[in-house]
């Protein structure tokens, strides 16, 4: 319509259509709608605007015609209002434009700008004063806003008052009676017509109170809040009147950051006490300058909160810095009691300890008060949000504390929403922890829900407190400096003297920030070792929540990057590691600590093929087990550990061993628990040559030789403890079978029977009960059978299991079921040590008698000490009488066995070779007691008449070359090995000792036979036995082969070989050397070393001094050769005349024993000196000469360091 109205009009001002005709058209158009003159207006005012701007003038005049023709049915109403006061002129319906133009703004003036005159309060009063009688009335009765606003219209009316200044009065009167919230708030709402007005009022009044020294009323934010919560003021209109400018706050919180992290600064600095006193008389002057502005959007958030206005609170919380707002008390607490609303149902439901009554609280009358949870899904609504705008300051409520943590605790009990309470733990609980004074209670509540978390989301939640939150908040980075003050100043003071005092001080200071203390104790143990007893001793008043952390932060102090953990020589373990292992041990034998992230970490390092924290996993299993690993046992403590385990625990260790019972539990426990027994025996048996061929590319060989040590060492400890410690059914059900062990596991054969061994031993004893209980027998003879029946049924499969471990061709001179006894085999099973048991008993009976001459001990305790002395006398001999018994029944059961032992289907050498190769050398340097146990393994062969057992060969191939075995030990390899070799040395020596116990012991024996043939070969000839004193010559041979060996290392001048001879031979003392001749070729060449590596290599010339005095010290006991042997050999020496290579093939001319190292030619000689070629012509050509000593350990590449 108003387009085609406008296309009409413009054809008549453009002259295509006359004016007549078109505004006849017009006239008759105005028929068609009631605001036809309205619409025709608007169009002759834009043509108005268009053509007032055009040339041509006779366009003009055409619209000023049309719109002339037109006001026949145009009011001039209309056209006054739309038309230019010149087009409206030339119309000739005003007179002059400038006039009218004149008369608008006059009229505008009038209405927009000019104020009403009202009756003011200080004109006249009597209104007001009616005004204020009638708000302030007494509000009880029935007298309701809508009464109050009727008597308010007619004061207004009636004395001509300024409605808003009846508003303000309204206010005022309001915030004087506050607590008539819902009368005026009613009266407020009837009587205002826009919002926008009530806004600016609240905003004048605020502006009142931000002159300096001013402090606004708490009523004034009252009835702001109150407006806002029912909707009578929008936040943003108020927002913007209330002081200080966001921007300000930002720039004081930033501001309040530095001033902490300068203070922070200033406590770790050493400052001189005079600048000291200077920097407080600064602070004081500050303090009394500087007066904190009144900040009103805190005061208006506090009155919220009180009110319950969550919804408005958190609009203008979130416009400041975090925990901005709730560092402020005030509003700390008003959103700890909106909490304590929100929570109090669903606390007393699920969360209320048994006996507690607790306070009623009464809930706010708001329709916008969060609502009260019912449930724990109810925390998600707006709980969780709130405690999250609390954060640390948490703190100022400990009662609220309180009952958050035991709604987790009932949390965790009944539901599975983890990550909220998680995320709660971690922004509000341990940061509000940190500012709290000294609240054991509250670390043992939170203890209480964090124990109820896998450690992995505590060590997290640790983690994140201790590295990052004292960072967010200034408070936080004022405590955590004092903490690190305060630790400073207690651990100056701690001695071994003060620890009660001192450890309560570290209690009080752990129980709110143990993160920040327990960082500052580990890096002072790491520097001074000499502080980890008192320190140990002084954390016993920790809570359980502390030394969970503890554990963390030793954990996180063992894994820090930036430490090396070896010494700058390249060549030890570095201190700190080795202080905080000590820590360890003792800190987890002593309290209860759970273990699991230890072991776990531990467990870690050998999957990514690190072994140097092993040394821990050693410290713990000593300490809290009471299992000692050391090769430097002394003879009786060697024995001791041959025996039962109240033998080992009262006579094999260096220290008394008392009160492990618990620590053992803790740490069994820990370890079935998070299934790691078996997977860190694993790691650490293949770890062990990861040391050589992995870890150890790039470190110092005496590095690499610790650290297989260490590995080692380890294992066989961590392996001791399971076996004493484990149940059958636990043991049994964890380590699998020695096949799967050796193929899929990858396991060395040596450590793979070692954790095999006590569930072997295990399942045997468990079936022969069986047998026993199933035939009851009183007679010896039916129960050795059983046990033998019993071993038949255990062993049978493991026979069957160890054939997949070698290659068939090994089987062709060793049997499986030999094989298999050989390794399933201990010490307990070969001898009762009772010398030991004898030992300890008179030990026992000499305590026993002190205690009964001791006048000082109470009556009492004399009597306690002595039935505990004469129970474990009792416990001891009941021990030695089984172990008496289970000998004999393995005796028998050997003796049944041996038989069937060795096949030697190819030569007696090749059976021996296979022996040392698979059985002996592996398993004597694996521990001190495996070393004596394969000496002794060997006397028993020998003393059984094993056939096609040649003991000579044996003995022959154990001396005659020792150089590689002994090149390619480790230093602890090396003291075993000495010890194996002493232990065979001892049988020789005896058998050398005396002819009788030669004929006795050797003379019509298997093993000392002197001709040597195949199994095939016709044996119809008799064999030739060894006579005591080609035997002598034998042993002269040995020893003279032993001096060869050991001075042929001493000169190579390579680390390891002078390292370990040096050992070999200080362990083989009290046995070797016996001629004179050799000690002194020995006393020279050591002599020479010590000259030599005094200022070289330091460890070298202590050992190499060390044996020199103890050499010396044994020459009394040596003897010239001629005593140790007739060198004029028997007339029957010469039937052996075909043996070159054997025992009897001497290679000690007596011309030539007084310097072996000066034989040059002999040097080259060596390699075969250990090889035995059997007699028979026949089969010589086929025997395979073996040019080493069969040893499976060369297997690691040794180089000089």
């Amino acid at each position: 319509m108003q387009t085609a109205l406008y296309e009409l009009c413009w054809q008549g001002v453009q002259g295509h259509l006359k004016l007549d005709l078109a505004s006849s058209v017009l006239g008759d158009m105005m028929e068609l709608r009631e605001d036809m003159a309205s619409i025709l207006a608007d169009v002759f005012s834009i043509l108005d605007i268009e053509t007032s701007a055009m040339e041509e003038k006779h366009r003009r005049e055409n619209y000023t015609q049309l719109v002339g023709a037109c006001l026949m049915f145009v009011p001039e109403v209309i056209l006054k209002e739309r038309l230019d006061p010149d087009t409206l002129e030339s119309l000739g319906l005003i007179k002059q434009a400038h006039q009218f133009n004149q008369k608008i703004v006059k009229i505008k003036t009038k209405l927009f700008y000019k104020q009403q005159k009202f009756n003011l309060l200080r004109e006249e009063n009597e209104g007001y004063a009616k005004l204020i009688s009638e708000l302030g009335q007494d509000l009880s009765g029935n007298i309701t806003s809508h009464v109050v606003l009727e008597s308010i219209k007619s004061l207004i009316g009636c004395f001509n008052l300024d409605p808003n200044r009846v508003l303000d009065i309204i206010l005022e009167v309001y915030e004087g009676r506050s607590d008539q919230d819902h009368f005026f708030l009613s009266l407020i709402k009837s009587y205002m017509c826009e919002p926008l007005t009530l806004c600016h009022m609240l905003g004048f009044k605020f502006k009142f109170y931000q002159e300096p020294n001013e402090e606004t009323p708490r009523s004034l934010y009252h009835i702001a809040a109150a407006l806002l919560h029912h909707n009578l003021v929008e936040l943003e209109d108020l927002y913007v009147h209330l002081l200080p400018q966001d921007v300000s706050i930002v720039e004081e919180h930033k501001k309040e950051i530095q001033e902490a992290k300068q203070i922070a600064r200033k406590l770790v600095m050493v400052v001189v006490p005079s600048e000291k006193s200077e920097d407080k008389d600064k602070e004081k002057e500050e303090e009394k300058n500087d007066k904190p502005p009144d900040n009103q959007k805190l005061g208006l958030l506090e009155a919220l909160l009180r009110i319950g206005d969550w919804h408005h609170a958190q609009s203008i919380m979130d416009q400041m810095p975090s925990f901005y707002a709730t560092s402020h008390k005030a509003i700390a607490l008003a959103l700890c009691q909106l909490v304590h609303l929100t929570v109090d149902p669903l606390y007393r439901r699920a969360a209320v300890p048994k006996g507690a009554k607790g306070r009623v609280l009464r809930p706010l009358r708001s329709r916008r008060t969060p609502r009260p949870a019912e449930s724990f899904e109810d925390l998600r609504q707006d709980t969780f949000s709130m405690l999250c705008y609390l954060g640390p300051h948490l703190s100022h409520d400990p009662i609220l504390f309180a009952k958050v943590v035991r709604l987790g605790k009932a949390f965790m009990k009944e539901e599975t929403l983890l990550s909220c309470f998680l995320s709660i733990a971690d922004q509000v609980l341990l940061p509000s922890l940190s500012l709290l004074e000294c609240n054991a209670c509250l670390s043992e509540e939170v203890w209480g829900l964090f124990k109820l978390f896998p450690y992995q989301h505590r060590y997290r939640l640790y983690g994140q407190w201790k590295n990052e939150t004292y960072s967010s908040h200034p408070l936080l980075v004022k405590v955590k400096a004092q903490t690190i003050d305060r630790a400073k100043y207690i651990m100056k003071r701690l001695t071994k003297e003060n620890v009660k005092p001192s450890g309560r001080q570290i209690g009080k200071l752990s129980h709110s920030n143990p993160t920040i203390l327990f960082d500052y104790i580990l890096s002072q143990i790491q520097w001074y070792d000499n502080l980890i007893g008192p320190v140990v001793d002084s954390l016993k008043y920790l809570t359980s929540l502390n030394y969970d952390l503890l554990a963390y932060c030793i954990i996180e102090a063992l894994a820090n990057p930036e430490k090396e953990k070896m010494k700058h020589d390249d060549t030890t373990i570095s201190s700190w590691l080795q202080s905080l292992a000590s820590l360890c041990g003792a800190v987890f034998r002593k309290y209860p600590i759970e273990l699991a992230g230890l072991l776990q970490y531990v467990t870690n390092q050998l999957k990514a093929g690190k072994s140097f924290d092993l040394l821990i996993l050693k410290e713990v299993v000593q300490k809290m087990a009471g299992i000692e690993i050391t090769d430097e046992m002394t003879s009786e403590q060697l024995e001791a550990m041959t025996g039962g385990e109240q033998l080992k625990a009262e006579g094999g260790y260096f220290g008394q061993i008392r009160n492990t019972k618990k620590s053992s539990q803790r740490l069994k426990d820990a370890l079935l628990d998070h299934e790691l027994a078996l997977p860190l025996c694993l790691l650490m048996a293949q770890q062990r040559n990861g040391v050589v061929f992995l870890e150890g590319g790039e470190k110092h060989l005496k590095l690499v030789g610790k650290l297989y040590d260490q590995c080692h060492d380890t294992l066989v400890q961590f392996g001791g403890f399971l076996a004493s410690n484990l149940s059958t059914e636990d043991y049994i059900k964890r380590v699998p079978s020695i096949d799967i062990l050796c193929n899929k596991f990858h396991t060395p054969h040596d450590a793979a029977f070692f954790l095999s061994r006590p569930m072997y031993a295990h399942q045997i004893l468990s079936r022969y009960d069986e047998l026993k209980k199933g035939e009851k027998g009183s007679r010896q003879q039916p129960k050795v059978h059983k046990y033998v029946a019993a071993c038949e049924q255990v062993m049978g499969p493991v026979h069957e299991a160890v054939v997949s471990l070698h290659p068939p061709r090994v089987w062709d001179d060793l049997r499986p079921q030999f094989y298999a006894t050989f390794w399933s085999l201990t010490m307990y099973d070969l001898a009762a040590p009772h010398t030991a048991y004898e030992r300890e008993v008179n030990k026992l009976k000499v305590q026993i008698k002190a205690i009964e001459d001791n006048p000082e001990i109470p009556v009492n305790k004399k009597k306690k000490e002595k039935e505990r002395c004469t129970a474990l006398q009792d416990k001891l001999l009941e021990e030695e009488r089984k172990q008496l018994e289970h000998v004999q029944r393995v005796l028998h059961r050997l003796k049944l066995e041996k038989d069937n032992w060795l096949l030697a289907k190819s030569t007696k050498n090749e059976t021996i070779t296979k022996f040392l190769q698979l059985c002996l050398f592996p398993r004597c340097i694996f521990s001190a007691i495996d070393a004596v146990y394969c000496a002794r393994f060997v006397e028993l062969v020998h003393q059984q008449k094993t056939p096609n057992f040649c003991t000579l060969l044996c003995y022959d191939r154990v001396f005659s070359a020792i150089i590689y075995t002994v090149a390619s030990c480790t230093e602890n390899e090396s003291r075993r090995y000495g010890r194996f070799l002493c232990c065979m040395l001892e049988t020789v020596t005896r058998w050398h000792s005396d002819r009788s116990i030669y004929e006795k012991e050797c003379a019509n024996y298997p093993g000392f036979l002197t001709i040597f043939r195949a199994t095939g070969f016709d044996g119809g000839n008799k064999a030739d036995q060894l006579d005591y004193e080609n035997f002598r010559h034998v042993v002269h041979k040995w020893h003279y082969m032993l001096t060869k060996a050991s001075v042929h290392c001493l000169e190579t001048g390579e680390y390891t070989h002078i390292r370990n001879v040096l050992i070999v031979l200080t362990k083989i003392l009290p046995c070797y050397p016996k001629v004179l001749n050799l000690g002194q070729a020995l006393e020279c060449r050591v002599h020479k070393i010590c000259l030599e590596e005094k200022e070289k290599r330091p460890d070298l010339y202590a050992l190499a001094m060390g044996y020199s005095g103890q050499l010396k010290g044994r020459k009394a006991h040596m003897v010239p050769e001629n005593e140790f042997h007739h060198k004029e050999q028997p007339a029957s020496r010469t039937a052996l005349g075909g043996q070159q290579n054997g025992p009897l093939a001497s290679k000690a001319p007596a011309s030539k024993t007084e310097d072996p190292g000066a034989e040059d030619g002999d040097r080259g000689k060596d390699k075969t000196a250990g090889t035995t070629k059997p007699v028979n012509k026949a089969n010589s050509t086929t025997t395979k000469v073996t040019t080493s000593n069969g040893n499976s350990a060369p297997n690691r590449s040794v180089s000089a360091p």
